[in-house]
């Protein structure tokens, strides 16, 4: 086993909990059942991890192996990093009809075709997801799979995740996945966060939408006057109007967690009284970003309890809608 293979294992068991270290070490099965078992996970790291590079080079695995076993641990711990979002357009007759093995080949041929040095590696996961790892090189160099990233694609969708994409290998990598898809482009979709299950269950509408129409008024008949049981009429018909306008703009049940939305302003300054600012040609850009562990249920909430109005602005609802989070506001529209 060479250098860059062991530092590959090293960093990767530094970064594997030690509390899942044995589980995904077993479903690599690149060692023996009897190899495992001598393994003791309850020590620490670095000595496990001599002992596990120790066995690994007794073994005769490679950079290719250990990949494997980063593969494994990724697929199953999705929601790490910071996942960029974009979508397939124009899609050609036969789009529909891209299979697994055709869009490997197809996949592999054109990124390679397109840069010399580069390592691939694909795999169907068990939710029908086709992850894809990819190892960059430069001309004299040999691929770095230290600094991989890693897609993820839905066939016969047209969203495509991808996670630790340089800006200047960007370029290569889209153009790859639109000619293996059969399409004609692919665009930002101007989504993104960290947990890559709320993004695609936002985009691919993977949370329940049957929105409520009707919500039980909580008015018991008792002796109280007339005056406070109109009140409370009142009250019950505004908190169920609120919470029918949030249900129908953010859904009902479990929401997709997504963390952030950023909605940047690029408009003239518009103020009698301040001149100096008025009179420029140059826009006034300013950003404003609303975060949260969920933010989709927090702006639920807010509507539902009345601490924001309804119904809900156009610019917080077209996050669920258009499955954005990020929007740019000019004078005109936002775009």
């Amino acid at each position: 086993m060479d250098n860059s293979a062991k530092h590959l294992l090293q960093r990767l068991v530094r970064r594997i909990p030690a509390s899942m270290l044995k589980s995904t070490v077993d479903k690599w099965g690149r060692l023996t059942a009897e190899k495992r078992k001598a393994l003791d996970f309850t020590q620490s790291k670095w000595t496990l991890t001599q002992e596990l590079v120790a066995l690994c080079e007794d073994s005769g695995l490679t950079v290719k192996h250990i990949t494997e076993l980063e593969m494994i641990y990724i697929t199953e711990n999705p929601n790490q990093g910071m996942w960029h979002t974009f979508q397939l357009v124009d899609p050609e007759d036969d789009a529909h009809s891209v299979e697994l093995m055709q869009f490997k080949e197809q996949f592999k041929s054109h990124l390679r075709e397109l840069k010399r040095n580069v390592s691939v590696k694909i795999k169907k996961h068990t939710d029908e997801a086709v992850w894809i790892r990819v190892a960059w090189g430069d001309d004299l160099s040999r691929p770095n799979h230290l600094k991989a990233t890693y897609v993820v694609h839905y066939l016969q969708t047209p969203y495509v995740f991808v996670n630790a994409l340089s800006s200047k290998h960007k370029p290569l990598l889209l153009q790859a996945l639109t000619l293996s898809t059969r399409h004609q482009q692919i665009k930002a979709a101007n989504l993104s966060g960290q947990k890559l299950t709320a993004l695609r269950d936002l985009l691919m509408r993977q949370y329940r939408q049957v929105f409520p129409t009707k919500y039980p008024s909580p008015l018991v008949e008792s002796d109280q006057s007339i005056s406070k049981l109109r009140i409370e009429k009142v009250q019950a018909e505004a908190s169920a109007n609120r919470h029918r306008m949030a249900g129908e703009t953010f859904g009902d049940g479990m929401l997709p967690a997504l963390q952030s939305a950023v909605f940047k302003l690029e408009t003239k300054f518009k103020d009698p009284t301040n001149e100096a600012m008025t009179q420029r040609d140059e826009p006034f850009i300013c950003s404003v970003k609303f975060s949260s562990s969920n933010l989709l249920e927090s702006l639920r909430h807010c509507a539902s309890s009345g601490i924001a109005s309804t119904p809900v602005t156009p610019l917080l609802s077209s996050i669920p809608l258009k499955g954005r989070n990020y929007f740019v506001i000019t004078d005109n529209v936002p775009t």
